[in-house]
C-alpha cells in the first residue's frame, strides 16, 4: 500500500469558496496531501465581507474530531476560525491525542476587516491554544492582537514573533508582512534564530484567503516531512503565486488562485 500523507483543517466555512475550509482542501489538494476537515463555524461570507455566522454544536464538533482520530491517520494539521472559547478548549483537549504537527492560523478579522472571533475567546487562544502550536501564523493585526504591542516596523515584527514563542508558549511564529508597504516580508522565529522570506508585493486587490492559504501549504509541506524553514519557504512561494494570478471575480477582494503553480496555468496565464 503506498503511503498517503494526510492534512487536517479545522476552521470555519466559505461558500464563495477562496478562504476557509474550502481554501485549505484546494490548498492540500494541490500539494499532494489528502484533505480532511471539521467544520467549526458555518460562515455566510464572500468577496465582500461576512454576512453571518452559525456556530455548530460543541457535541457535534467533538463527534467531528472523534471521526478522525477513531479512522484516520494525521500527520499535520491547522486551524483557522475558531470563534468560540468553548471551541477553543474542546480541540485543545483533542490535539494532544494527535501525533503531528499543529500549524494555527489564529483567524481573528477577515480580509475585509470582520471579527470573526469573540473577544473573550482570545485570551484562551493565547493561554490554552498557543502553547500547543509547532507554529502560528498571525498576519501584523493578529500579532498586535496577541501581544498587545503596535507593530510599525520591521524590528516590531521580528520582536513580536520573539514574544510570541518566549511569553506565549508557541514552538515557533510566523509574523505576516502583508499589511505593510514595500515588499512582502514575514519573519519567522523558530525558537532559536529569526528567519527573513521576502517575496515581490503584487499589486492587486484580490486577496481573499491569502491567510488561510499560506498557513495550509505550510501544514501540507510538514506533513510531506520538509523541516519548518522549508515549509515556510516553499508556502511562501506558493501563495505568492496564488496572489499572482488570483481571480478577478466578485464585488469585493477576489480570491486567490489554487492551482496557479501548475505549469500550463501558470504558462498559459502570463
Amino acid at each position: 500500500m503506498n503511503h498517503v500523507t494526510c492534512a487536517l483543517t479545522i476552521a470555519g466555512t466559505d461558500p464563495s469558496g477562496g478562504a476557509g475550509i474550502q481554501a485549505d482542501l484546494k490548498t492540500f489538494q494541490e500539494l499532494k496531501c489528502y484533505g480532511m476537515s471539521v467544520i467549526t463555524s458555518a460562515v455566510a461570507q464572500n468577496t465582500t465581507g461576512v454576512k453571518d455566522i452559525h456556530h455548530l454544536p460543541l457535541d457535534f464538533l467533538e463527534k467531528q474530531l472523534q471521526s478522525i482520530s477513531e479512522d484516520m491517520p494525521v500527520h499535520a494539521l491547522k486551524t483557522g476560525m475558531i470563534a468560540q472559547k468553548d471551541m477553543m478548549k474542546v480541540i485543545a483537549e483533542w490535539i494532544p491525542e494527535i501525533n503531528a504537527y499543529y500549524v494555527m492560523d489564529p483567524v481573528m478579522i477577515s480580509q475585509s476587516g470582520d471579527s470573526l472571533s469573540e473577544e473573550e475567546s482570545r485570551e484562551v487562544l493565547r493561554k490554552q491554544l498557543l502553547p500547543l502550536t509547532s507554529l502560528v501564523t498571525p498576519n501584523i493585526p493578529e500579532a498586535e492582537e496577541i501581544t498587545g504591542k503596535r507593530i510599525e516596523t520591521e524590528e516590531d515584527m521580528k520582536e513580536a514573533a520573539e514574544a510570541i514563542v518566549k511569553n506565549f508558549g508557541a514552538g515557533a511564529a510566523l509574523v505576516k508582512g502583508g499589511h505593510r508597504a514595500g515588499a512582502a516580508i514575514d519573519y519567522l522565529f523558530d525558537g532559536n534564530e529569526i528567519h527573513a522570506f521576502e517575496s515581490e508585493r503584487i499589486q492587486t486587490e484580490n486577496t481573499h484567503g491569502t491567510g488561510c492559504t499560506y498557513s495550509a501549504a505550510i501544514t501540507a509541506y510538514l506533513a510531506q516531512g520538509l523541516s519548518l524553514v522549508e515549509a515556510v519557504k516553499q508556502a511562501k512561494y506558493f501563495v505568492t503565486e496564488a496572489i499572482r494570478y488570483s481571480f478577478d471575480l466578485g464585488h469585493g477582494s477576489g480570491p486567490t488562485n489554487h492551482f496557479a503553480t501548475r505549469e500550463e496555468v501558470s504558462n498559459k496565464w502570463i
